[in-house]
Parts: C-alpha cells; structure tokens; sequence
C-alpha cells in the first residue's frame, strides 16, 4: 500500500538530495531534502565559551576531591540547539481518484529507484549520485494531474515566507518556490522542469495542470541561499540534463508524439544510466547471505518486520542498511535522520551527533567497501577545523582542535552545552572522529596528508593541556566527561574518564605512526605517561579511572569501552585481563532507555570481546523491538518512536563484525557467530592489511578466500587458535576451517 505516513515512506538520496516517496497514484507525494537545510536558530554566530583562564582553578578542585567544582566549568550560558535540519517541500501529483487495482510499491536497492504501480500508472524516483537531481518519471495514458511544489509539512513555520511561479515552456513548464526563513536573509529555492509528452499543459494556482498526457518527466534541485537566486539559470541548468537539450529549440512543432514519448523515455533511461553507473558498483561491493527460507525472502518488508527471528530479516536489513547509508553519505554524512524528514520539528535537531550516533551508524563504512560514505564523514570534518582549533584555545587555552558533540553541518564550534551535558569538557571527539579516517587509510593502504595533519593537531592540543600529574607521576586528564553518562556521586565533569585516556593515547600514537621524528618521539613517550585503565571492586572496567569514582551502570551509552571498539587497545589476544574486566563491565551495563544504538554498541563491543550470545541479545532486543518502519529506516526507541536513522545505519556493522574482523596485522574469522545462523557467506569484506576477503561457512566447517592487495604477514584467529599468515599481493589465499 501507498506511505500513510512520511516515516513510512520510501527512501532515495545521493548524499547531498534526499526523498521520501509515498507512491499515491491520487496523491503522489515526494518529499524533497537537502543535507544543508538547517532552520536558522540564533546560533549560526554562536561561539565556544571563554573558560581557559579559569581551567587551572577547576583542575586544582577536581584534584583536591571536589566532586562538583566542574559544574562551574561554564559562562552559565542556556543550553542552544543547533540549527534543526528540515524538509525542504514536498512535490505532489494529485489526479481524480481511481479504484485500486493491482498495486505495488517498491524499492530497488541497486538501483536507488522507487516505482510504484497502478493498473497503467506507473511512477519511478530516484535523485542521481552522477547529476544531483531529483528524477521522477510518470507515465499513463491519458495521464492527467495537478503538479505542485507544496511547502506545506508539519511544523513548517506560518511565518515562513513562501512565493510560487510556475512559467510554461517548450518542453511543459518551471516550477519554482521560494522559502524565506523568518528574521533571516536566509532563503532556499526549488526548481522542477517539468517535461511532458503528448496532451495540454496550462497554468493553474500553484502549479501546472497536465491533461491527455503520455508521459512527465520531473527534474528537481534545490538550493540553500542568501539573497536572491536566478531560478531561470537553474532551469537551464536541468534543461541541460537532456540528452537532446541541444536541439529542443529547433524542434519541429508538429513533432509525432511517439517521437516525443521515445525521446522523454530515452532522457530517463540516460539519466538513470548515468546515476546507476556510480550507484550500483558501489551498493553491490558486498553482499550478506544467510542461507534464509525462500518463502520468507519473497515477502515484502512490512510483513518480514514481524519476523524477527527469520534470517530473512537480517538479510534485507544487511541490504537496506547499506543502500540507505549509501544513499545518505555524499556532501556529509549521514545526520540522525539519515537524510530524510518530513518534518520541521526533527527530534535532537536531526544534527550530527557525534559523541556516539555519526561514528555508530558509519561503522561499515570501510569494511563494507563504503569509500563514499568515509569521504563524506571527511568532508564534514575538514571543513570544521578551524571551528575546532577556536574551541581548543578558548575553551582550554590550547592549541590544536577539539571536536564537538554536536553540528548542525555548518558550525563545528562548541556551544550546545548544559549542566547535565556539559559537552565543552569532551577531549576525546577529534581521536573518536578521526579514527574511521585511519581505517580508511590502513584499509586503502595510502595516507591522507590532510589526515595527518589533522591528527598533528590532535597531538598539540595533548601536549598543551596534560599538565596535570596524579601522586604516581602519571598524567591525569582534567577535566573529563564521559559521554552522556556520571559518576554514581558526582557531578559529570570529572577526571580520568576511561574514553579519554583511550582516545589520548590513540591520538598520540596515530599522530607519531603519521610523523615518525622528534615529534613521534616526544608524542608517544606523552602517551606512555598516562594511567593504566582501573578495574573497579566488581571486577570491571571502571568508567572512570579514578579511585572515588562509582560506576553508573544504567546508561545507553559504552563510551568508557571506547578501547575495545573501534580501538584495538583491549582484545583477547594481547590484552586478556583488560578484556575481562570489559567483558564484566559489558555484563554490568543497562540498556537505559533502549535506545537502538545502545543495543547495538553493545554488539558491537562484544563482538570483538567474542561474545555471540550478546551478540544475538543485542540483535534480539533491536529486531524484536519493533524498531523499524515499512521503509526499512528505523526508530530511536522501540515501537517505531521517533524517526532516526540509528539502527539502520549500524546493523551492517554488527553483522561484519560478528564475522569478520581485522587490524593491520590481524584478521579474525568467525569471533562471534550467534547460533541462529549456522551457515552463509559474506562477501566484498575489505581489511585493514590491504585485502578483500569472501566468507562461507556451515555447521561442517568453513572456507574464507583472502585477496592480498598488498604483501604483509598477519596474526589469523579462528575458534581453533592461532596461527601466521604470509600474504603475497595479487595471491589469492584460500582458508579452510574445520567445524567449529
């Protein structure tokens, strides 16, 4: 059945354009997105707070033993959102109602197209990754419909200055609508060039009527803009897209109109072409197959939803979680609505939160052969680097960056902060931000001189600020926060969270491995200053490793278990008692509030802690807990509350992990294989040691096929131990594996 609702709707983006398709043949909506579409807040101008020159008075409490001297770590500023993202309008085609017959609503994933059909009505969107555009193409006999550009969604503000035209044109018509935000220069424009074959076209309000169509093409931009923009020159711009736009002026008035309906049809096919050439190699690079039931396979998504059990579902979730990322990651990554929403009043104001959700939901990204999705998690970092070197010096008196919590895409200054999230006081963003980066690197096998720069920068803002020692001679991170979590007695800004002496000595060392010198000196022997983790009374981990410090056991977030996912600094191999007091810690954590992602951070930790029972919990809690929508994206919460983008996004990453893992010098097969899948393959998995590996395996045994892109030698773990591997560059290996 058509979307009732817009979270129900079907999902087409290109990283930068995003839809929502709800495939009405009365009322076709698509609701048009754009990553840069942030409502205007007051905080664009907002800046870090001043707090360098109170720091050393903070760290001398905090020291002394006063659990709460953090809580005036603050210029008492109100906490400000950032900019909320939004829809931009939603592109209708209504038409008299028709009786139902023979409906179907569809997604294809390797092409990004969305169809749907209605006795002779059909319609296909997708929004080109080659030409950044909206493409609809709708054909009937006899089509007649009202095309509009209708700003109106819910929550869209009623002081939201809007202006319609719609100007008729050889080829059918303009449609444009512009969006003024209130008290702001701050506008956006939609543009669709409508092509229409065969029939009548005429103004009517708002839009355009169709009559006695064969056939219409809808091509849709939209931008984000001060002043005013020049809506003719993007109309030719989508003219251009035309494979025969160079010849529309010369057209023969009189044209047949079977050559017109070849000619629009052949213009679809060549921008579908075009798109499907970058989409589809990069959709199919891997693929998930866990041997499911046909009968099951055949069904749509809104009926395997309600089997979460069936192997089939994690199939198509495998599927849809890469498409959907895929289709999110472009100018930025994915926000936590992915790309999509069809509502002003986004929840968290549909920002990147990056102190967990951003670097969760591109967790695949490298293994999963997602270059383009790790390029565009740069993309938002890079061009935030000043912003963070801003927060450094003022909020630390530093040099370097700090990263923050929060961005709307725009602004990566620090200023979405309050007492119970003083998010100001988090030092370990940067390394946690930039550690996919690296992955992408090993993986590659090249290095990213904008990277090591970056990780430099890291490096300076450590040297500046761990000045501080603790009675042992170690060095003590103060202040620290742990995100979003507190000590059981006392306040959030604290010392020694378990995050940020992880993240401080991944960066330092990340930093040195990028600058071998005096500076790799004189970083690692920084990092080899800090604390050891403490294991707590009950045999944990302790999120903070600070004696006095209580754990805070009922919390969605694992930040203190940063160490063992994505950092190798704890496993099972090099560093068993640390990873048993992780595995403990793991055990002690609640779920909270049963956010998705907390389900499956918590896979994701103990997968490499080769935990499959936790695992399979994990997938339990999120695949029973009615977490996702007809469209395959999912819910914040279970019952499908708020619309968010979470569980979608990570659940591939689950599942590769739970699979295969590697480092640069270590590949593991099979860690945490839960029971419910005894046999499958994976295919396309890339690694950190530079090769691509292919994964079946069975009750009876199993078989991995390694494809060194370059020549190295790794530590292989199986279930049955351990052993070398010497790999040769462009030498397939073939792995067997006896029963497990």
């Amino acid at each position: 059945m058509p979307a009732a609702r817009w979270e129900d709707a079907y999902l087409s983006g290109n990283g930068t354009h995003g839809v929502m398709v709800f495939g009405d043949p009365n009322d076709d909506r698509v609701v048009v997105n754009h990553h840069s579409l942030v409502r205007p807040n007051g905080s664009a101008d907002a800046r870090p707070p001043a707090l360098a020159h109170r720091l050393p008075e903070i760290q001398d409490r905090l020291l002394a033993g006063d659990v709460t001297a953090g809580e005036e770590f603050t210029d008492g500023r109100p906490l400000l959102w950032v900019q909320p993202f939004h829809p931009a309008f939603q592109v209708r085609l209504c038409r008299a109602a028709t009786e139902w017959r023979a409906y179907r609503r569809e997604v294809d994933f390797s092409t990004g197209v969305v169809g749907a059909e209605h006795g002779g009505w059909r319609s296909e969107v997708f929004v080109s990754r080659a030409d950044d555009v909206v493409v609809q193409y709708v054909t009937e006999p006899g089509l007649t419909v009202d095309v509009t550009l209708d700003h109106r969604l819910p929550g869209a503000p009623g002081d939201l200055a809007v202006g319609h035209s719609a100007v008729l044109t050889a080829e059918g018509a303009v449609l444009t609508l512009r969006a003024r935000y209130p008290d702001s220069d701050m506008a956006y424009t939609g543009v669709t060039l409508a092509v229409v074959t065969g029939g009548r076209t005429r103004t009517a309000l708002a839009g355009v009527r169709v009559e006695g169509a064969r056939s219409l093409l809808l091509l849709t931009r939209v931008r984000r803009h001060t002043g005013e923009l020049d809506a003719l020159a993007e109309a030719r711009e989508l003219r251009a897209l035309l494979p025969d736009a160079s010849s529309d002026a010369d057209a023969d008035a009189e044209a047949d109109v079977e050559t017109e309906t070849d000619a629009v049809e052949a213009a679809y096919a060549h921008l579908l072409a075009r798109h499907t050439a970058l989409h589809r190699p990069a959709y199919l690079r891997t693929a998930l197959d866990l041997h499911a039931d046909d009968t099951e396979r055949a069904l749509p998504g809104s009926e395997l939803v309600r089997l979460p059990k069936s192997p089939a579902l994690l199939e198509r979730l495998f599927a849809a979680g890469r498409y959907h990322l895929l289709s999110a990651a472009g100018t930025l990554p994915p926000r936590l609505t992915g790309l999509w929403t069809g509502d002003w009043d986004t929840a968290w104001s549909g920002a990147f939160t990056t102190d967990a959700n951003l670097n969760l939901q591109t967790a695949s990204a490298a293994a999963a052969a997602l270059p383009e999705v790790t390029e565009a998690h740069a993309a938002l970092i890079h061009g935030q680097l000043p912003h963070w070197r801003d927060n450094a010096r003022a909020i630390f008196g530093t040099r370097g960056v700090v990263a923050p919590a929060h961005t709307d895409g725009e602004s990566g200054h620090i200023y979405h902060l309050s007492r119970e999230y003083p998010l100001h006081a988090w030092t370990a963003g940067a390394d946690w931000l930039l550690k996919p980066l690296v992955d992408h690197d090993e993986t590659r096998g090249a290095r990213d001189p904008r990277l090591a720069a970056a990780l430099a920068e890291v490096a300076y803002f450590y040297e500046d600020f761990l000045t501080r020692t603790d009675d042992a001679g170690h060095l003590v991170i103060v202040p620290s926060y742990s995100p979003e979590n507190r000590p059981a007695h006392a306040s959030w800004i604290t010392l020694n969270a378990a995050m940020d002496l992880s993240a401080a000595r991944h960066a330092l060392r990340a930093a040195a491995d990028y600058h071998p010198g005096p500076d790799a000196e004189r970083w690692c022997a920084l990092a080899d200053r800090l604390p050891p983790h403490r294991v707590n009374a009950e045999g944990a981990l302790a999120e903070w490793a600070w004696p006095g410090l209580d754990d805070t056991y009922d919390h969605r977030h694992l930040s203190h278990l940063y160490g063992v996912w994505p950092l190798d600094e704890i496993n099972p191999y090099d560093t068993p008692e640390l990873a048993s007091a992780a595995h403990r810690a793991l055990e002690l954590r609640g779920a909270e509030n049963d956010s998705a992602h907390g389900h499956l951070h918590h896979a994701l930790v103990a997968a490499r802690l080769r935990d499959a029972e936790r695992v399979a919990g994990a997938l339990d809690n999120v695949l029973a807990g009615d977490f996702f929508h007809v469209s395959l994206m999912s819910g914040h919460y279970p019952k499908r509350h708020v619309y968010n983008a979470d569980a979608a996004h990570t659940l591939p990453a689950v599942l590769i992990e739970m699979l295969i893992q590697s480092t640069p010098d270590r590949l593991v097969l099979l860690p945490a294989l839960p029971a419910a899948y005894p046999s499958g393959e994976l295919r396309g998995i890339r690694t950190r040691f530079g090769a691509e590996v292919d994964l079946t395996w069975s009750p009876d045994g199993a078989t991995a096929v390694v494809r060194p892109g370059r020549t190295c030698r790794i530590d292989l773990r199986t279930s049955t131990g351990a052993r070398p591997l010497s790999l040769s560059a462009g030498e397939d290996r073939v792995l067997t594996l006896g029963p497990r």
